[in-house]
C-alpha cells in the first residue's frame, strides 16, 4: 500500500465488483484476471483496516454495511478520474479531445444530436459522452462537464447560462381527435384516453403546476419515460403533455385546451467554474447555448409568439 493510502485501481475493482455482483464479471468488465481483482479486494479491506466488503450469497457477492458506506466516495473517485482524463485529452487552448454531456431523455433523443452534429462538423477532433437521464448529474462530482437543465442552478461552483423556456401543452394526434373530438374544458379530460406518468412524483408537481389537477389514477396510459410517453402520444392513443417544439415536428400533433394547461421550463446550460478556462469546454458550452436557445424559441405558445 502506498503512504497516501490504498492503491485507486483497489477502489476502481471495488466498484465494479459492486455493480457486477460477481469478482468473474467485474474481471471481464475490467480487462483483468478473478485473481486480481480478489487479491485487489483483499488488499482494500486490508488497507482499511481489516473490514470486511462482500459476504457470498446465493446471488454471488453482496455487499455489506460497509461496502455501502464506501460506494458513494468510491463513485466520486472514478467521476474525478474519468474528468481528469477528459481534461488530459486535449489541452486547454485546443478545440480537441473529450466532453461528457447531460441531459434529459427527450433533449436528448430529439434536439441534442442536431446540435452536437453541427459543433463536430466545424471541430471533429471532439468526442462527445452523452449521459442521458431524467435525474440531474452532479457536476460537482464530475459526473459529467456540461448538463443541459429544466431547474436553475443553486450551486455557486457552476457557470449557468439561461437559455430560455422549454412550455409544455397537452397534445393529441388528428387521428386521436377525428375519433372522439376535442375537449372543451380541462374538466372533459374525464371522458378521454390519457397519458401521463406512472411513478415519477416530480412529473406529477410539473403537471398541477401548470393549472391541471391531474393524478395518476386518470390516466389510461401510464409512463415514467418521457420518450414512451411522447411515442403513445403520436400512436394517437390519446392526450398527453409534451413540448411545443416537439409536437410542431413531424408527424404533426394538434394542441389541446392551450388556453387552460401549458407550463414553462426555465432551461440552462452549466458547467463547473474550472472548466472556464477550458477552450474546449467553452466552445461546446457557447454552441449548446445557442442551439437550445434557438430550440426553446421554437416552443413558445402562440400567443407568446404574437405578443
Amino acid at each position: 500500500m502506498s503512504e497516501f493510502g490504498p492503491d485507486w485501481g483497489h477502489y476502481r475493482s471495488f466498484l465494479c465488483v459492486l455493480n457486477q455482483g460477481s469478482l468473474s464479471g467485474a474481471a471481464r468488465a475490467l480487462g483483468l484476471t478473478q485473481p486480481t481483482v480478489a487479491r485487489h479486494i483483499e488488499q482494500l479491506e486490508t488497507s482499511l483496516g481489516g473490514i470486511s466488503l462482500f459476504t457470498r450469497s446465493p446471488q454471488g457477492l453482496a455487499p455489506t454495511a460497509a461496502a455501502r458506506r464506501l460506494a458513494p466516495f468510491a463513485d466520486t473517485m472514478a467521476s474525478a478520474a474519468e474528468a481528469l482524463v477528459r481534461a488530459a485529452a486535449g489541452s486547454a487552448g485546443e478545440i480537441a479531445g473529450v466532453v461528457r454531456l447531460s441531459a434529459s431523455e427527450v433533449i436528448g433523443e430529439a434536439v441534442l444530436p442536431g446540435i452536437l452534429r453541427d459543433i463536430r462538423a466545424n471541430h471533429p477532433g471532439l468526442v462527445f459522452e452523452i449521459v442521458l437521464s431524467n435525474v440531474a448529474s452532479d457536476l460537482l462530482r464530475r459526473e459529467a462537464d456540461i448538463a443541459i437543465r429544466m431547474i436553475r442552478p443553486t450551486q455557486k461552483a457552476l457557470v449557468a447560462r439561461r437559455v430560455g423556456e422549454i412550455w409544455l401543452g397537452l397534445h393529441a394526434h388528428p387521428s386521436y381527435l377525428e375519433r372522439f373530438g376535442m375537449p372543451a374544458t380541462l374538466d372533459d379530460l374525464a371522458g378521454h384516453a390519457l397519458i401521463g406518468f406512472d411513478r415519477d412524483v416530480a412529473s406529477g408537481d410539473l403537471v398541477r403546476a401548470g393549472g391541471w389537477d391531474a393524478r395518476r389514477e386518470m390516466f389510461a396510459f401510464r409512463l415514467d419515460n418521457q420518450l414512451a410517453q411522447l411515442a403513445v402520444i403520436r400512436a394517437g392513443c390519446g392526450i398527453g403533455i409534451c413540448q411545443i417544439g416537439l409536437a410542431r415536428r413531424a408527424p404533426e400533433l394538434v394542441p389541446v385546451l392551450d388556453d387552460a394547461f401549458l407550463h414553462p421550463m426555465e432551461t440552462w446550460i452549466t458547467m463547473h467554474e474550472d472548466l472556464r478556462g477550458d477552450r474546449r469546454m467553452r466552445v461546446v458550452f457557447d454552441r449548446l447555448a445557442g442551439g437550445m436557445s434557438a430550440y426553446a424559441a421554437t416552443s413558445l405558445p402562440p400567443r407568446r409568439i404574437d405578443g
